[in-house]
């Protein structure tokens, strides 16, 4: 794919983006003054996730979704909102969401590919899948007649539909996915030092690419960036841990990591809400209780194990600020607030249908507090900090911390000190936030939701999901509490050398991949791609050059119009399986079976599907009955089903419609 193409997709990528902002935008401003323009970057994506998902719900194009924009947009100027010179006053923001958005796209566009090994496959299957038929419930591209309701896509869905709009291929759309993700999250950071800080009002983007204390300390010790990362990921037995920088590396463009710019989104609101409702009259409060709802709704379909941070927290705020302010609509909130979040998708939660958690586990082995630090230790420290003069004043709460390390819960009991000291203090903001952050990680270390994973893994997606949480409200609200304390010091640069250093450091942040060629494939994992699949933002590039005869093959598939599902080989998860399901979004018989298990949970198929997959290849009398047996129309033949499989086909019943570069494809012709 040329670099012409590429930026022309681009640009129509960044060009949509911007229009449903803009369009958004006006109607924000009762609720949000000065701040709509930051929130309307990811609100009006929250928007255009909704419309296009009930757009395929009732089986309609999911393009008829901007009528609602074109609709805003048109609105705004017959009513003068869009004024040149406030216009200019507010690029500030657009450069905060440009400066995110290109630090993102340099990693992507120097570390592309897709790939299997880690999640890549599942989430471009996903992608490809929404892409090649947005219709709810979405296909699942490896249960042959199953649906995506045994799993969270909402974020798929959204970034497919924004595909799907533009015409910009899965492929590209891929590695587009982080640069969204950074540049909205950039904004709402910002956005969110701006309300809290009167100065240092950048400091809480770091959160977004700072390192654990384990990372140096790898590197010290003698191991190259990839492998300190690697070593980080795996560092808490049985379990992982991702940081927002390591996943912007690893590209795998998950659910969770997609949901991440709904996260800052909602941080703001309630930061807005515990600031400014005082000031606000009784539209702009429900304005932003409405805000606050779908924020909060759209978290479940998105990524359902924020939201089993995120609705007890902000049931808990909304309490608060009622305890505080007392009057109707805070009260009203309280109720209207979780119906409204929990009705805008209704139909998602009806057609809802995972294997589910089976219960809360308790009993795990306390986490090696030495461990914890090297996670924690650089938020902690901060936090500490921020409460040494409460310790000076009050040293009896230290206490706390004696009876967890008495019973060997030393990590808890260096989370129980900062939590108790926060807990008697005015309950500022940020109080809240790291607050919220420590009691996640005082959760994960006492008790895991109990799923398909078990024995030593019993706590892995735990971990996983809610230190990913933990890291964004602890590091907010760290990141603030230092921000404050940073306002009350007098500036050590004048203005115009801040502003100098400020786009100095924009500038270093997108061109730093490049100087440090960011390269998972090959750094971390030791694969030998040819440079032909780099410096790109086709995620599939790579494939040309190592499997040219596959690359035309996946072309020609792409080509297919019409509900195909396809037949390939399956072996499992994490290797050079389920690919052509995964690049085409055809649905195929079995994709990655650990997956399934996860998602479905053990059943007859579990065993039925690969043995039928295998007689398809291997017994030529019942090739085309089990193929019929699940819909599939394409059968696929590459060096992988002839390593896999010793393919028999039989001489009737299938047409060979492809056959090039050892590849061949056969269609069903019953």
């Amino acid at each position: 794919m040329d670099l012409f193409l590429q930026a022309s997709y681009l640009l129509l990528w960044a060009g949509l983006l911007k229009g449903l902002q803009l369009a958004l935008w006006p109607r924000l401003r009762p609720a949000l003054g000065d701040y709509a323009y930051p929130v309307a970057y990811p609100a009006s994506l929250l928007l255009f996730a909704f419309a296009t998902w009930y757009c395929g719900l009732l089986r309609i194009p999911v393009a008829l979704a901007l009528l609602i924009f074109v609709a805003l947009g048109a609105w705004g100027l017959r009513r003068g909102d869009y004024r040149l010179a406030e216009l200019r006053r507010l690029l500030a923001w657009d450069a905060v969401f440009l400066v995110g958005f290109l630090f993102a796209l340099s990693v992507r566009f120097v570390n592309p590919p897709i790939n299997y090994f880690s999640e890549q496959y599942m989430n471009h299957a996903f992608l490809a899948s929404i892409m090649r038929n947005p219709v709810v419930p979405p296909l699942d591209p490896w249960f042959a007649g199953g649906h995506l309701t045994v799993y969270y896509y909402l974020g798929h869905w959204l970034m497919g539909c924004l595909g799907v709009v533009t015409g910009v291929p899965s492929e590209v759309v891929f590695n587009l996915i982080p640069a969204t993700v950074y540049g909205t999250a950039f904004v709402m950071l910002y956005a969110t030092g701006s309300l809290l800080l009167k100065r240092w009002k950048w400091i809480v983007l770091p959160v977004l690419f700072l390192i654990p204390p384990s990372v140096p300390w790898f590197l010290a010790t003698g191991w190259d960036l990839y492998g300190a990362f690697q070593k980080t990921n795996w560092i808490i037995p049985g379990a992982r841990f991702e940081f927002p920088l390591f996943s912007l590396f690893l590209g795998n463009a998950h659910a969770f990591e997609m949901a991440a710019f709904n996260q800052f989104l909602l941080i703001f609101l309630l930061g807005f809400a515990w600031l400014r409702w005082g000031g606000l009259d009784a539209r702009g409060r429900r304005g932003l209780a409405l805000l606050i709802a779908v924020s909060i709704g759209s978290m479940p379909p998105l990524s359902s194990w924020d939201a089993l941070v995120y609705g007890p927290a902000v049931a808990v705020f909304l309490l608060l600020l009622w305890a505080r302010e007392r009057e109707n609509v805070s009260r009203a909130a309280i109720v209207v607030v979780p119906a409204v979040a929990f009705l805008i998708y209704l139909p998602y939660y009806l057609l809802l249908e995972p294997a589910g958690v089976g219960g809360i586990g308790w009993g795990f082995p306390p986490t090696d507090p030495l461990l914890f630090i090297a996670i924690w230790g650089g938020f902690l420290a901060l936090l500490y900090v921020a409460i040494a003069r409460d310790i000076w004043r009050s040293p009896v709460y230290l206490a706390v911390a004696l009876p967890f390390i008495a019973t060997g819960y030393v990590a808890l009991g260096i989370v129980a000190v900062p939590l108790a000291y926060l807990l008697r203090r005015d309950h500022s903001f940020p109080d809240l936030l790291c607050i919220a952050g420590l009691l996640v990680l005082a959760f994960c270390d006492l008790f895991y939701l109990q799923e398909m994973l078990g024995g030593d893994y019993s706590r892995f997606n735990t971990i996983f999901k809610f230190y990913f949480d933990a890291w964004i409200l602890l590091g907010t609200g760290s990141l603030l509490l230092a921000g404050k304390w940073l306002a009350g010091r007098r500036p050590v640069l004048p203005a115009a050398a801040r502003k100098g250093a400020a786009v100095a450091a924009a500038v270093a942040l997108i061109t730093a991949p490049f100087a440090l060629d960011v390269d998972i494939g090959r750094g971390l994992l030791g694969i030998d791609y040819p440079p032909a699949g780099y410096t790109t933002l086709d995620g599939l590039a790579y494939l040309e050059a190592t499997r040219p005869g596959e690359a035309a093959a996946i072309d020609y598939l792409r080509t297919l119009p019409g509900g195909h599902c396809i037949v390939e080989g399956e072996n499992g998860d994490y290797g050079y399986y389920s690919r052509v399901s995964s690049f085409t979004g055809i649905p195929t018989i079995l994709g990655q079976i650990g997956h399934e298990l996860t998602w479905r949970g053990n059943g007859a198929w579990y065993t039925g599907r690969p043995a039928d997959i295998r007689a398809i290849y291997e017994g030529p009398g019942n090739t085309t009955a089990l193929m019929e047996k699940y819909n599939a129309t394409l059968l696929y033949v590459g060096e992988p089903e002839h390593e896999r499989y010793d393919v028999r086909l039989p001489d009737s019943g299938l047409r060979l419609v492809y056959d090039e570069g050892g590849v061949r494809i056969y269609a069903l012709t019953g």
